[in-house]
């Protein structure tokens, strides 16, 4: 899709959740300099006015930043008001986190914080914001999933739920939303070079970047249902997908084990 039809489709405005940093980051760059005005939302205001300001220098577009807690009604009430007035053609919802380890040792206070980050809060943006595209006639929704969710995973069981459950609602709201003319794109990456590692605990190998993941991305909405960005995580799916659930879930217990040996048994 040429940059002016891709301005027509989904700009003039994009939103992107957790675009402080990492994959969220590498969105609201790539929107920009394919021509939107973004919106940037996460908790660090500091550091949204300085990305925002970095961007607007680098594309020229116009930037506005939301510093929200997604984890709370008050943050996501924060984000529609902030919107009310844009005429917001695409959603890209990237924030999220992950943690690692026994289920049975987890703090469950961490635990119910993410499923709120993870699952609640892309609910209401994609009931939110799918209203709106809806009513435009056009636009897309862009939901950060991932190879975790296709499986369950020990030692990174409940991240993995909360990103079978993205999976499971693009994979609805693309055939729900298509005949409105709103596009619903996963994206499901497998370890990507970011922050994520070190705050859910992991030690990864090789990983993505950020910019090959929104890349791929933008350049599947309104093509594909989910995209797999990178080489590595085409490799991974291509070779577990003919698994049973049951025998992927036992490869991928080894995997993380490796990822959590330094946190002991």
């Amino acid at each position: 899709m040429s940059k002016r039809g891709f301005v027509s489709k989904y700009g003039p405005w994009a939103v992107v959740t957790g675009a402080s940093d990492g994959i969220g980051h590498a969105f609201a760059e790539q929107l920009a300099e394919r021509g939107l005005s973004v919106v940037l939302v996460a908790r660090r205001a500091e550091r949204l006015a300085e990305l925002g300001g970095a961007i607007r220098a680098r594309h020229g577009g116009e930037v506005r930043v939301v510093a929200a807690d997604l984890s709370t009604a008050e943050g996501l009430e924060a984000v529609e008001r902030a919107t009310a007035g844009l005429d917001v053609g695409l959603l890209v919802a990237s924030a999220g986190y992950g943690t690692s380890g026994s289920l049975l040792d987890a703090d469950l206070k961490q635990e119910r914080n993410m499923l709120d980050v993870n699952c609640y809060a892309v609910l209401d943006e994609c009931v939110h914001f799918g209203k709106r595209l809806a009513g435009r006639g056009r636009g897309g929704m862009i939901l950060l999933a991932s190879l975790v969710g296709w499986q369950g995973v020990p030692r990174t069981a409940h991240y993995a739920a909360t990103k079978a459950y993205v999976q499971s609602l693009a994979e609805a709201l693309r055939i729900e939303l298509k005949p409105k003319g709103v596009d619903v794109l996963s994206c499901a990456p497998g370890p990507v070079r970011s922050g994520f590692a070190a705050r859910a605990d992991m030690v990864m190998g090789a990983a993505v970047t950020p910019d090959v993941v929104a890349r791929e991305a933008l350049n599947s909405l309104g093509r594909k249902g989910t995209v797999v960005p990178g080489g590595l995580s085409k490799l991974l799916t291509y070779a577990l997908t003919p698994l049973p659930r049951f025998l992927r879930s036992l490869i991928l217990a080894q995997v993380m084990g490796e990822m959590t040996k330094h946190q002991g048994a």
